[in-house]
């Protein structure tokens, strides 16, 4: 089976259990299967009561996520890399942190001092990691433990 192939496999048993979920909780929502890159992408977007499954900060969106990976894991039997979003609250938050990670590299190479980020989850950090880089006379590292993990944006 084509790698492109079972990343669709893996979004169909995603959506199907998702689409259960909401089911259960009597939620509206669209859901939407996506392959970018080397993961599937499943989004579901519709009822206003879907911020509920967002939370704080995305935390009750992590841990459905996580929930989704292991149904298709379960069912496959392989680690799966989703990633999930819901009301468009991921792309959103990725668009502000590439923003961020643009302004922060940019005051850095301005001033010539370093710049250390409040802590971040994984995900979150990659996405300003990716936005310093293509800063050129800057870069960044990760620094701390989890949950505490940041971003520090230094000049080259």
């Amino acid at each position: 089976m084509q790698e492109d192939d079972v990343l669709v496999e893996e979004g169909e048993i995603a959506g199907d259990y998702l689409e259960q979920l909401l089911d259960v909780l009597d939620f509206d929502g669209d859901i939407d299967l996506d392959v970018e890159g080397d993961r599937a992408v499943v989004s579901i977007d519709g009822g206003d009561d879907l911020v509920k499954l967002v939370g704080r900060k995305g935390e009750v969106l992590d841990a459905l996520q996580e929930l989704t990976r292991l149904a298709v894991q379960q069912s496959t039997g392989a680690r799966s890399r989703l990633m999930l979003d819901v009301a468009g609250w991921r792309a959103g938050r990725r668009a502000d942190l590439t923003a961020l990670g643009e302004k922060v590299a940019k005051r850095v190479l301005e001033s010539g001092e370093s710049e250390e980020l409040t802590p971040m989850t994984p995900f979150e950090r990659k996405i300003v990691h990716d936005a310093v880089a293509v800063v050129d006379g800057v870069h960044s590292e990760s620094a701390g433990v989890e949950p505490s993990r940041r971003v520090v944006v230094l000049p080259d």
